[in-house]
């Protein structure tokens, strides 16, 4: 008879962590692309499904550039996911006065979490718009010379405008109608990729197989 461990080669092919994602927010099939990406990395890094799923939506909603983190939580909040604990919302944004507060806190509450973290960030202006889904952590306030913690072992990043100059300035004059259409896209793209997380590995009675 065949053991778990081998049941299980058995029946999927090894997940290969992907490399980073990029695209548009009003690129065709844009969450798909997204989901399925988010779905093969949280395969890669927790096979056996045992790590409870936390989404930190990082800054605050007194810039509005900066919100896109806080739009995020708020959005995924509203879904009422059972399968993950949403952090940072326009409620009770986390930002850098807070953060390492909460991580500490993320870190007390959950056994071993796997924290995908979503933050705005600034880039060149043929690059605004554009959302990025990547393994590994992400560095927040780099854009504006602040030091703070590393956050996550995935994360979603979100071009709002344009950086090299005047950050604070640029932040807050960024449009909230982008910021919201962006949050929308990865708050649809982490729903769907939770949902075929949860999917995949029911389909063979429980036992975890590649993401389709």
């Amino acid at each position: 008879m065949l053991g778990i461990s081998q049941l299980v080669r058995s029946v999927f092919k090894e997940e290969v962590l992907p490399e980073r994602l990029r695209g548009h927010y009003q690129e065709p099939f844009l969450i798909d692309k997204l989901s399925h990406g988010l779905c093969q990395i949280v395969h890669c890094l927790d096979p056996a499904g045992s790590r409870p799923l936390v989404v930190v939506g990082i800054g605050t909603d007194r810039s509005t550039g900066d919100s896109l983190g806080p739009l995020v939580g708020t959005k995924l909040r509203s879904l009422n996911l059972d399968e993950v604990w949403v952090y940072g919302h326009l409620d009770e944004p986390v930002h850098a006065g807070n953060l390492e507060e909460k991580l500490q806190l993320i870190t007390a509450v959950h056994v071993n979490p796997l924290v995908i973290a979503v933050d705005a960030c600034l880039g060149q202006s043929d690059s605004i718009g554009s959302l990025t889904l990547a393994p590994g952590p992400i560095k927040p306030g780099a854009g504006v010379n602040k030091t703070l913690p590393l956050v996550g072992e995935i994360h979603f990043t979100g071009i709002v405008n344009v950086g090299g100059f005047m950050e604070y300035f640029v932040l807050q004059n960024t449009r909230l109608s982008l910021v919201m259409k962006m949050a929308d896209v990865i708050a649809q793209a982490i729903a769907t990729g939770v949902s075929r997380v949860t999917e995949t590995r029911l389909r063979i009675n429980g036992i975890p197989v590649s993401c389709q």
